[in-house]
């Protein structure tokens, strides 16, 4: 979980499912290691307990996509069963020292680190609730001296590197280095189903410069070819919950011929992603293109918020509604329509009207003067920069109008709808579980095909009956340039996708999971 980084991408806590291991690790006659997971049923105190970190949420993940990390100085194939949070967190269990201590990690594709508790961690409240890795119990260990903080936008992550043998299934990986967390603040940690975090990112984005896990599997000759493949079940009620498959893929897991497109820029497993589509029409967001990441460590799909507040009113989620969004329609609506009639560029529009310090080339001095100015406090600063925030999605969402041949009235009501489903960053939006029939189909382009998602499947649903709750599937994050605007297809998209990480071809592989 998802977040640079430091590797972290924690999923939107919305209950909890506790988990445990069945047996031990066995192979199967077809020479693939499998571990067999089982989960209990939720519980609603555990429920109403992650319910406190979705504060955290929003730092947790921008510190995937953004916020400073840094370190001090002072068989052919492998298979691991994941286990199934809520269709919201897949984990499963690793080996470290000799002979191994247990733990649960998400094999999280957007970060590159190995990550669990010391059994120095003293005063963090976590560390007492999860298994803690001692060092002296390991004949392999080996001391490392380097001291790790990973920083997330509501604490760090403290430690020190490690290194020990690190055993997945039946694969033993030799002296890999690892964090070892003395710190670990907040209430995330806390009532997380999971330990650890396993990163399966490239090495450009490791603290530490730390060799990832992956790339000593392929360095050391454990596996076949240099692939990983997930496959995620996304039902709820059953107690298996998914594979991970090192070495290869599992022609069980997926139907058809997998689509696959080029590694865009290491670090993520990052690529080109065409239109978003809803109902099979462009909401012309991505019209020209967008960034995307394969994310196996964030649970939704997160995205800008312009698009997403789109999304959310076409499923009909219920967001928090922004009252500058809606003041920027009332104040200036009638005005940037006009500007966009006239032919002015869309990245010029908002500092024309004096909303933006910046026209999408350069500073506008009179704006900055006030925005920046010494005299102004944090809050006229934050309400400045909330404006201009509205503005730009305004005028996209009236660009898509006007190219509809709508009338002035009529793109103002709709606009004004899309402010009341502004969703809450990195929180959670509500659907009408019995709307799903009525609900349209949003689909993503990625090499020239087109790969649906209909409302069952990015929507998650929580209990049963009247008793029921819907979550859409969508969450918004907005990646600051260079890297913006971005798309972190999460455990919804690759729920439903069968996803190919080719290391050696530099690649993602997309197919229809079986």
């Amino acid at each position: 979980m998802g977040i640079v980084r430091g590797g972290l991408a924690i999923p939107l806590m919305l209950s909890i499912i506790s988990l445990h291991l069945s047996s031990p690790a066995s192979s199967a006659s077809d020479g693939l290691v499998r571990i067999d997971l089982r989960k209990k049923p939720l519980d609603e105190n555990s429920r109403l307990a992650t319910r406190f970190s979705k504060n955290e949420i929003k730092g947790l993940m921008w510190q995937r996509f953004g916020v400073r990390s840094s370190v001090v100085n002072n068989g052919d194939e492998d298979i691991i069963s994941l286990k199934n949070y809520m269709n919201a967190q897949y984990f499963g269990e690793i080996g470290i020292g000799t002979p191994p201590q247990k733990f649960t990690v998400i094999f999280d594709t957007g970060s590159s680190n190995l990550w669990v508790p010391s059994s120095r961690c003293y005063f963090s409240l976590a560390c007492y609730f999860h298994p803690k890795y001692k060092s002296e119990l390991s004949s392999t260990y080996q001391r490392n001296g380097k001291s790790a903080d990973i920083h997330y936008g509501t604490g760090a992550i403290s430690g020190f590197f490690s290194e020990d043998h690190v055993t997945i299934g039946d694969l033993i990986v030799k002296d890999q280095e690892f964090i070892e967390a003395t710190k670990e603040p907040g209430l995330t940690f806390l009532v997380a189903k999971f330990d650890g975090i396993l990163g399966l990112g490239f090495k450009e984005i490791s603290v530490g410069d730390a060799v990832p896990v992956w790339y000593n599997m392929v360095e050391q000759k454990l596996i076949r070819e240099p692939v990983f493949s997930f496959w995620f079940n996304r039902n709820a009620e059953d107690g298996e919950g998914g594979e991970i498959v090192f070495g290869g893929v599992d022609p069980n897991h997926y139907k058809g011929e997998h689509v696959y497109v080029p590694v865009t820029q290491k670090g993520y497993w990052q690529f080109k992603m065409g239109d978003l589509l809803i109902d099979d029409e462009s909401t012309g967001y991505c019209a020209g293109g967008c960034a995307a990441i394969a994310d196996s460590g964030t649970s939704l799909i997160a995205g800008p918020t312009t698009a997403v507040a789109e999304i959310n009113q076409q499923i009909g989620a219920s967001g928090v509604a922004s009252q500058e969004c809606k003041a920027v329609v009332t104040q200036y609506g009638k005005q940037i329509i006009k500007l966009l009639m006239l032919q002015t560029k869309p990245n010029k529009v908002c500092s024309q009207i004096g909303l933006c310090a910046f026209d999408g080339t350069h500073g506008v001095s009179t704006v900055i003067e006030s925005v920046a100015s010494e005299n102004a406090d944090a809050s006229a600063h934050f309400n400045n920069e909330a404006m201009c925030n509205s503005c730009e999605m305004a005028v996209v969402w009236m660009q898509n109008q006007l190219l509809r041949n709508q009338t002035e009235e009529g793109i103002l009501n709709y606009v004004n709808e899309l402010c009341e489903r502004l969703p809450s960053p990195m929180g959670e939006s509500s659907v009408d579980c019995t709307a799903l029939d009525s609900m349209p189909v949003i689909s993503f382009t990625i090499g020239a095909k087109t790969f649906d998602l209909t409302p069952e499947q990015y929507t998650l649903k929580i209990g049963e009956g009247a008793q029921a709750q819907c979550i859409s599937g969508f969450t918004a994050l907005d990646v600051p340039p260079p890297r913006g605007h971005l798309w972190i297809l999460g455990d919804v998209f690759m729920g439903v996708y069968h996803t190919v990480f080719d290391y050696g071809n530099s690649r993602v592989g997309f197919a229809p999971a079986a």
